[in-house]
């Protein structure tokens, strides 16, 4: 962006809502007894009610609710305890019946907030304005057949939690963090995989721009089925670009529906607003009222698990810092991990040393997940404490010890230090051998320390660590090293 389009965009303030799509990981549909499950063969998850025929009726399906339930406490909703289902009208291929059972004037849950965390420090409170539960619709599929378009009913009313914000995001960043933060509590709460490429969950942003100060919002146009938290930033910050661009030339933003093309980045008319459904809800008559009560959301709220937040803001008190607490909670399964490791040791900063280190790093290379890792816990909280006692150091911990513990993870900490030999050496008489072997190597540095270069003392070191091949104690090798020094 040039200097004169960087003081032109200045001049307007973004203004982003999102409308997040979560497939809820249920075993039956929203409505139908049909499996949820993704990845069997086109059009094998059906029966006469996903498919619509005269005379079936759907049933709401009691799991659906409880995790409806479930991401309205996690959001700080509150949980409407009198819920009505709508019809919404429109034609669709690949929603049989011909209309899709939501919930429109009475959602599940009302207002809420998520905070997220800026890459300036600062923390903002993002507003929900309502979750609601309702079906999808099936998969139609473009690329198949030369001439024509194929449908794929599997998905076809499948559970879905449709996240609608208030329009309090004023940066793509914003959005960014909202979606990673939303993906990470379905994570938490086992109640969707936050796939973005499956499909799983989707997200559309509604964008538009104002003169900053300005209070009317701006013309809105929506962009659809977006696939990637990236892309909703790419098609944030085109859309900012684009629509100041054709303001400056004193044009009018028309309120339309787009597609985002993630090859070029850029937005196109899907729909205009001409064209714009007419959703003609209505109260769905085939469906009760759904009347909960406050001992049904208290039990539920009982049962949630720690979420991130609460997870980052214990990890800070325990004394981590703000990037280790944060790569920590970050996924699930490893705080989960993390969580197991310091119910075994209250060495808290050192468990986190351990996970963002040798266990990170072992992850990263051998192209694993933590699920993956065979070490217990509470065996790999038996290395802390060789290295609180002094038995081993850290550098032999993490290069020696711990990838032992990967290939024989049946075993102890202490079992496979000993096999290996690696216990640190209590012998002075060893210590001292190591110290004046590494001093008659290096006469020359000898020279150089006694004439105030300290820096040399790295060298002995790494020498002494070599040739006692990690057996030995850093800090009273060193302490030892210096006097043999100053006495020569």
């Amino acid at each position: 962006m040039s200097v004169l389009e960087k003081t032109v965009s200045d001049k307007y303030e973004l203004v982003v809502g999102l409308e997040v799509h979560a497939q809820l990981s249920t075993l039956s549909k929203a409505f139908s007894s049909d499996s949820a499950a993704f990845g069997a063969e086109p059009n094998h998850h059906i029966s006469a009610i996903s498919l619509g025929h005269p005379g079936t009726l759907p049933r709401i399906n009691k799991r659906a609710v409880e995790y409806a339930v479930k991401m309205g406490l996690a959001c700080n909703c509150t949980i409407n305890l009198n819920n009505n289902f709508d019809r919404k009208n429109y034609f669709y291929a690949d929603l049989p019946k011909g209309y899709q059972i939501t919930q429109d004037k009475q959602p599940i849950c009302l207002g809420g907030n998520i905070t997220v965390k800026l890459s300036n420090g600062n923390t903002k409170s993002l507003a929900i304005h309502h979750i609601h539960m309702e079906e999808d619709a099936g998969k139609s599929m473009h690329d198949n057949h030369h001439a024509d378009s194929l449908i794929d009913l599997n998905r076809a009313g499948v559970p879905l939690l449709e996240i609608v914000t208030q329009p309090d995001m004023r940066s793509s960043e914003e959005a960014g963090l909202f979606l990673t933060e939303i993906r990470k509590i379905l994570r938490y709460l086992d109640i969707c995989d936050g796939n973005m490429e499956e499909g799983s969950m989707r997200c559309d942003a509604n964008i538009s721009v104002r003169l900053k100060g300005a209070t009317e919002y701006g013309n809105r146009c929506e962009v659809k089925n977006l696939n990637s938290i990236r892309n909703v930033q790419r098609a944030i910050e085109h859309e900012f670009v684009r629509q100041i661009e054709i303001i400056e030339a004193g044009g009018h933003i028309d309120q339309n529906t787009l597609n985002f093309n993630a090859d070029t980045g850029e937005t196109s008319v899907l729909r205009s607003k001409e064209m714009a459904n007419d959703y003609r809800y209505f109260p769905e008559p085939d469906l009760m009222p759904l009347v909960l009560d406050h001992a049904y959301v208290e039990n539920i709220r009982q049962s949630l698990p720690a979420l991130p937040s609460q997870l980052y803001e214990k990890y800070l008190e325990l004394g981590l810092s703000d990037y280790d607490a944060s790569v920590l909670t970050a996924d699930k399964e490893v705080a989960l991990y993390f969580e197991e490791l310091i119910n075994h040791t209250k060495n808290y900063k050192a468990a986190a040393h351990l996970m963002m280190g040798a266990v990170k790093s072992y992850l990263n290379e051998s192209g694993a997940h933590i699920t993956d890792l065979q070490i217990e816990p509470v065996n790999l909280a038996g290395l802390i404490r060789l290295v609180e006692a002094g038995s081993i150091n850290n550098t032999v911990a993490s290069h020696k010890l711990f990838p032992a513990m990967v290939k024989s993870p049946e075993k102890t900490a202490e079992q496979l230090a000993g096999e290996l030999n690696l216990l640190i050496t209590a012998d002075s008489d060893d210590v001292t051998k190591y110290i004046q072997d590494a001093l008659a190597k290096f006469p020359d540095k000898v020279i150089e320390y006694q004439k105030g270069k300290k820096g040399v003392l790295g060298l002995f070191m790494g020498e002494i660590m070599k040739s006692s091949k990690g057996k030995i104690d850093p800090q009273a090798t060193n302490k030892l090293l210096i006097k043999e020094l100053e006495s020569k």
